[in-house]
């Protein structure tokens, strides 16, 4: 496995593994700084969409990644969610993915959010799998903490393997496949 520059990243986006793609690093909209996002220099910073689940604990539920209850979180759509202290919140990407049978992809969080104790967390994106990004925002701190969507918030990496998986995410019909909207965990 290998990962690749923003040459064959901008190659593998012309033939719509990213959409909406942004061939360069965007830094600013009408002259107002933002977390950046777009191609980097092996990677591509993906941008959180405006479609928010916030955990709360109201219910004083378990968390049971087998039956997960719904009433877990509250829905918020919006240009900036708070994440309440020692909590965390769901949300999705802006882009949608197409992975190549033949890449393999990871995500890490941006290090403007780390530098404030938002963890990102997402778990691989595999071979021939197909939808947006759950991504998972941890606010580590014991202040109520900002993410702010249109803007970068995780970068994709893609490796490339020197042969095609025998099968894929799609061959085995995996669960998360086709995501439209943030999705909740399940069995």
């Amino acid at each position: 496995m290998s990962i690749k520059n923003d040459r064959w990243i901008r190659q593998l986006a012309s033939k719509g593994m990213i959409n909406p793609f942004e061939s360069s690093q965007i830094r600013s909209i009408n002259n107002s700084k933002i977390l950046s996002y777009g191609t980097s220099s092996y990677g591509y910073d993906v941008r959180c969409a405006n479609e928010f689940k916030i955990f709360t604990n109201i219910n004083s539920t378990i968390v049971d990644p087998k039956a997960f209850d719904e009433k877990s979180f509250i829905d918020f759509q919006g240009k900036v969610c708070i994440i309440p202290p020692n909590s965390f919140v769901l949300a999705r990407t802006v882009e949608h993915f197409n992975i190549p049978r033949s890449i393999l992809t990871i995500c890490l969080g941006k290090s403007t959010y780390a530098r404030c104790g938002i963890i990102v967390n997402v778990t691989p994106l595999e071979p021939e799998w197909t939808g947006y990004v759950t991504l998972e925002f941890s606010n580590t701190t014991p202040l109520p903490a900002k993410i702010y969507s249109g803007e970068g918030c995780a970068q994709m990496l893609f490796f490339e393997s020197d042969e095609i998986c025998e099968i894929s995410y799609a061959d085995r019909n995996g669960k998360y496949q086709q995501q439209k909207g943030v999705t909740l965990p399940y069995v």
